[in-house]
């Protein structure tokens, strides 16, 4: 019986992580698909221009972990582009220095941050988006 019991709490407890995970700040690689259906979708979605021997970036990367419990960020998608292969996509978007962050709703820029890496700062930014 208590092996029973044991066995729906664990159970319960792992629903309860995939339903917060459902509903918690999203941040993953950097695809054009990806970016083209957030924005045909009308969705919140930025752009972290990120290189991996940028201190800015890492500490910008730790502040996204942070944020993934604000629920009020659960709409938003971070697409981590890399900064040392999309050249095309830096002058597209104008983008001239790693960590940067720039954010759209649907299809339309609505900030743009570059090199901060405090949470309320970062925070605000995204916010901007949805």
């Amino acid at each position: 019986m208590l092996s029973r019991r044991i066995f729906h709490t664990v159970l319960a407890v792992a629903a309860l992580g995939l339903s917060l995970a459902a509903h918690a700040l999203t941040v993953k690689p950097y695809t054009a698909a990806d970016l083209t259906a957030a924005q045909n979708a009308g969705a919140p979605v930025a752009l972290h221009f990120y290189a991996g021997w940028c201190p800015s970036c890492q500490d910008q990367s730790r502040v996204f972990e942070t944020l993934k419990a604000d629920p009020a960020l659960a709409k938003m998608t971070i697409l981590v582009v890399d900064y040392d292969k999309a050249q095309d996509l830096r002058k597209t978007m104008t983008v001239r220095s790693q960590s940067t962050i720039v954010v759209f709703k649907g299809k339309t820029e609505v900030a743009r941050n570059g090199g901060d890496t405090a949470a309320d700062k970062i925070r605000a930014t995204l916010v901007q988006g949805l």
